[in-house]
């Protein structure tokens, strides 16, 4: 079995949404210290999450997701807000290993083969 454990970034820092709602959210501090706390328990693969893109507000959060992966000695997949191939190719450029398309992909087939 593997274990992708998650990291979800909102503002620039580490966060859990309470059953997914904005306003009910616990802050845990700086992502790049919560990603090399889970390599330091044996993670082997990362999922993060840009909860700023997700919602479809203007996402700070790439830098924090090039720090990770600039960090951490394991690949990294990034999802949320994920719309556009221009997204795409941020994310590949500052090395992310998977992009994980939700929604868009549904909505849109054109884009999900495009992205493909």
């Amino acid at each position: 079995m593997r274990i992708f454990p998650a990291i979800d970034i909102r503002n620039q820092k580490c966060v859990r949404l309470k059953q997914g709602d904005y306003n009910e959210q616990t802050t845990y501090g700086d992502p790049v210290e919560m990603a090399q706390e889970w390599v330091d328990e044996g993670a082997s693969f990362l999922h993060l999450v840009d909860l700023d893109a997700a919602k479809g507000d203007p996402s700070e959060n790439l830098n924090v997701i090039k720090q990770i992966i600039d960090t951490v000695s394991i690949p990294v997949q990034v999802g949320g807000g994920v719309r556009s191939l221009e997204r795409i190719e941020e994310l590949i450029n500052v090395g992310v290993n998977r992009v994980i398309l939700g929604t868009a992909a549904v909505k849109n087939h054109e884009f999900a083969k495009a992205a493909v």
